[in-house]
């Protein structure tokens, strides 16, 4: 809706413009910080994130998640013109990924694209449940909104149990976007088992304890179309979990 008190449009919506010498009507920027305003409500960054940017990012004065801030801060001002439009952010829980990807997404809407954000395991609920006659159309929306989104944000990606249709659902997803050169931010807390030197198993007290890996919980091919269309950041192994960081602040 225009802004009533807009002393351009007066609450109209539109303005007079001239070009080449002729008068026109063009809408006014009070109906566009209005759309602006419906995307970001329509993004669904929960409530948790939505003041996040990097400007209140704690990089906790290690170096290391200063340049990682940076690289954020370089995709999200060049995209896209960029040789890769994703971004994955892999590292241990309580990082700082969800607030880097979501300062990144939240940079990309007020640059004027349209995002959403999804928590993995909750789009993967919904897409099922989008099959039960009785379900909402919300629920049924899901998926498609997930594939056509300008810019998709999934956290927290491979957190569900890994069965054949979660593959399935989850490369049809990954490959149709990579496909179609939209962009996607993803987080996840799984080790990826290249990166980490293919070292798959780590020893414990009571002996070898196999640590799960990216490709265990979304399989090989969706995990080979990320990497080919996102840009990968590992986030500092020193980094000190922010959440058990605040509370004993606090």
């Amino acid at each position: 809706m225009p802004d009533a008190s807009c002393p351009i449009c007066r609450g109209s919506g539109w303005k007079v413009e001239e070009r080449n010498g002729i008068s026109g009507a063009a809408r006014c920027e009070c109906t566009r910080a209005d759309v602006q305003n419906q995307i970001n409500e329509a993004s669904g960054i929960p409530a948790l994130y939505q003041s996040s940017s990097l400007d209140n990012f704690d990089a906790q004065g290690i170096p290391s998640l200063q340049s990682v801030m940076l690289i954020v801060r370089s995709y999200a001002r060049e995209y896209p013109v960029c040789d890769k439009p994703g971004l994955l952010l892999i590292g241990q829980p309580g990082t700082g990924k969800t607030h880097l990807a979501v300062s990144a997404l939240r940079m990309l809407i007020a640059r004027g694209f349209g995002g959403v954000f999804y928590d993995y395991q909750n789009l993967l609920q919904r897409i099922r449940s989008s099959y039960d006659p009785a379900s909402g159309g919300g629920d049924r929306e899901a998926y498609s909104t997930a594939l056509d989104a300008e810019v998709l944000l999934l956290d927290d990606l491979g957190a569900h149990r890994i069965s054949d249709w979660v593959e399935d659902t989850v490369t049809s997803l990954i490959t149709y976007r990579c496909n179609n050169r939209k962009p996607i931010i993803a987080t996840t807390n799984l080790p990826d088992i290249e990166m980490a030197g293919g070292e798959r198993r780590s020893l414990s007290a009571g002996g070898a304890d196999y640590k799960r890996t990216l490709i265990d919980q979304i399989g090989m091919r969706a995990r080979s179309r990320l990497f080919e269309m996102c840009r990968v950041i590992r986030m500092p192994a020193q980094v000190e979990d922010y959440r058990i960081r605040k509370a004993r602040i606090s």
